[in-house]
């Protein structure tokens, strides 16, 4: 059996750099947004607070999980931690499901005695959090497909950036019209943009969990370039699944008859696999046994 493959995870400078300048601006954001939703007593306001609040935990859990992903393997732990990326992925992905629930049963409650709302406050406080959030939109567009990681944390705050837009959309109506059921309206507009970021991060999060096979690959083209190989006689027990994101990994059975050429069998089975952009691979390189008894026959 031959193991070949990355034995250090990927660095992520531009990663750390963006969430770390990202989490202060929505640090000071957040408090001024949840202030603002309690004195103004709108719901879509609020709604959006809460999201930049969490925004606030996912920015500073993913900085965390990057520092830790940085530590090395042990022998209790062969691979590291990086899959605390997934895990800060998926309990991002969670904690959005949770906002989202809060949001939908306060609008629904909202909507049979909307209480009365201080427009003009809502609006001026819904237009410096738009302002906060699109500049960390922009510190982390260049780093959001390093990994699931960054992306959860880029996710939040685009959704917050759009969850801002209806924000200043209800406050205007209401400081034009008066109508008040805009604000638990537009919040539960804000809750299904969040549910839909969080449904994909959750899942994405889970396929990585489960060890499904990544999208980038195609398991029938990997099976077929293996066999392929000259000596081959057969693939199997193929598997592929993603450490962390950026880490791709492979295990197969090949069967080669003559065990003369393992070896050459073996560095092209690798140097094949590496197009599929599969950095560790285990071959499990195996003889064919009716070619000894052709051998002890002759």
């Amino acid at each position: 059996m031959s193991t070949r493959g990355c034995v250090q995870p990927p660095a992520r400078p531009e990663s750390a750099r963006a969430l770390s300048r990202a989490l202060v601006l929505t640090l000071v954001f957040a408090g001024a947004e949840v202030a603002g939703g309690l004195l103004s007593r709108s719901l879509a306001l609020l709604a959006d607070a809460a999201h930049m609040v969490t925004d606030v935990g996912a920015l500073g859990l993913s900085l965390f999980v990057l520092w830790m992903a940085r530590r090395p393997a042990t022998a209790a732990k062969s691979f590291g931690y990086w899959r605390l990326e997934i895990l800060a992925a998926l309990g991002n992905g969670a904690l959005l499901v949770v906002v989202t629930v809060w949001i939908v049963i306060e609008a629904v409650r909202r909507l049979g005695a909307p209480p009365a709302i201080r427009s003009g406050l809502m609006l001026g406080v819904a237009l410096a959090g738009l302002a906060a959030n699109l500049a960390a939109v922009a510190l982390l567009h260049r780093a959001r497909d390093e990994n699931l990681n960054t992306r959860g944390a880029y996710l939040h705050v685009l959704g917050d950036a759009l969850g801002s837009l209806g924000t200043i959309a209800a406050a205007a109506v209401i400081l034009a019209t008066g109508w008040l059921l805009a604000d638990p309206l537009i919040a539960f507009g804000i809750a299904a943009l969040i549910l839909f970021s969080a449904v994909r991060l959750v899942r994405e999060s889970a396929d990585v969990l489960l060890e499904g096979t990544p999208k980038s690959v195609s398991l029938p083209d990997l099976h077929a370039a293996i066999g392929a190989v000259p000596g081959v006689a057969d693939v199997h027990d193929l598997h592929v699944w993603t450490v962390s994101n950026g880490i791709v990994a492979m295990s197969a059975h090949a069967t080669v008859a003559d065990p003369a050429r393992h070896q050459g069998a073996l560095e092209e089975i690798c140097r094949r696999v590496r197009t599929f952009g599969i950095q560790h691979v285990t071959i499990q390189m195996e003889e064919d046994p009716a070619w000894h008894g052709g051998e002890s026959g002759r």
